[in-house]
């Protein structure tokens, strides 16, 4: 792996990295259920998995029985 060959000022590297900051994520929200969410991400609402306003996996019920 190459080594720089000259040093790089305070400045310089400060400047460089003021882009590498967190940025808050898009948010939208949904016109089936007016859910507030990331974009391009799945959510969850009353045990429901939504995605793009279309239900993914539905919610159980909670009076099923598991084996």
């Amino acid at each position: 792996m190459p080594n720089p060959k000259w040093r790089h000022s305070k400045r310089r590297k400060r400047a460089r990295r003021t882009h590498d900051k967190a940025e808050m994520p898009t948010l939208g929200s949904c016109k089936t259920t007016g859910e507030t969410h990331r974009l391009h991400r799945a959510y969850s609402v009353e045990g429901a998995i939504y995605y793009r306003g279309h239900v993914l996996v539905p919610a159980r019920e909670s009076g099923a029985v598991q084996e």
